[in-house]
Parts: structure tokens; sequence; C-alpha cells
């Protein structure tokens, strides 16, 4: 331990306890006190941090660049003379290629061809594919982490639109595959 003066306080000299380049910490009274919890909070958030990260970044990075989605389970729900009515929609596939997971960009891909341009958003065990339709709806593919016992990963796709002014939403539950 050395004496030194403390840095912004003008009050004399106080014990400092030192390491290099790594803290300087007030030894003693409330100033003590008060480096000592911010030096807590500050390691806390580190761990934290350090391990949310890994898992996040793993969860995102295992999807692969282009990938298969069927959906053969789910509802679709139309709005008409004051009530909403609900019927079995027809089953849905599609592709989502060139994945980007750090531009957060990719192509939604119907009959082998580019149909529209996607926006990820990145969630921890799993990515959020967005497609703002031409008339402002949207659709929306959330793809979960590989399920280890099927290989496939689980998938939710969302439609939310409109037809003659009435709302128009179906909800589909499927699974993703990788595309060779």
């Amino acid at each position: 331990m050395q004496t030194t003066p403390d840095c912004g306080i003008d009050d004399g000299r106080v014990q400092v306890a030192t390491i290099p380049g790594v803290f300087r910490m007030p030894v003693g009274g409330l100033l003590a006190k008060r480096n000592i919890a911010m030096l807590n909070c500050r390691i806390g958030t580190l761990i934290v941090s350090l391990l949310a990260s890994p898992a996040a970044a793993f969860a995102q990075e295992n999807i692969p660049g282009h990938v298969t989605c069927d959906f053969d389970n789910g509802y679709a729900w139309t709005y008409d003379a004051g009530k909403y009515q609900a019927a079995p929609p027809k089953d849905l596939t599609f592709e989502i290629g060139s994945i980007d997971l750090e531009h957060q960009s990719a192509s939604l891909i119907l009959d082998g061809r580019t149909a529209a341009s996607l926006k990820i958003v990145r969630a921890i065990n799993a990515n959020h594919f967005l497609e703002v339709v031409n008339e402002g709806f949207l659709n929306l593919t959330t793809i979960y982490d590989r399920d280890p016992a099927t290989g496939k990963f689980p998938a939710v796709h969302s439609r939310h639109f409109g037809l003659f002014g009435q709302p128009v939403f179906a909800q589909y539950a499927g699974s993703c595959v990788p595309k060779p």
C-alpha cells in the first residue's frame, strides 16, 4: 500500500491500494466503501456480459446460410361481421437464403426465385426474419436452435395482413432444415 492523493478529492492524503494498470482504490472510510461497491458492480456486469455473450453467439452462429422451411400446422383468422373466425390454413413451404447474421439480412425464396428481402433480428436461441410487404403488412418467421433429437430447427411463421379492409392473420408451426 502506498500513500498518494486521491483523484478528484482535494482534502489531503489518503491511503490507496493500487494494482498498477488495473485499479486504484482508497482504503478506509466512506469513499472506499463507495469505490468497492462500484468495483463490485463493474465486476458483476462483466460476469453477466461474459456469460450471456457466448450463449447468444453460439445460438446465432449455428444456423446455416440457407434453409427450407415447412409449416404444416396452424390456424388462420379472419375478421368478419364483428367476429374473428378461425380455420386451418394450407401447408406452407418456402426457403430463406443468403442468411447473413452479421449484416442482419436474408432473402425469401419462393419457387426457386428470390421474392423479398428479409431483415434479421437476433435473439438468444433464435433468429427472427422480418418481411415488410409492399402494402405495409408484416410476415415474421422465427427459427429456433436446432433440436438435437430431430436435427431440425423448430420454427414459427406469422402473417399479419388485411383483405378489403378486414384483418386477416395466420400463425404456423413447423421446422426448417439446411438446404445443401
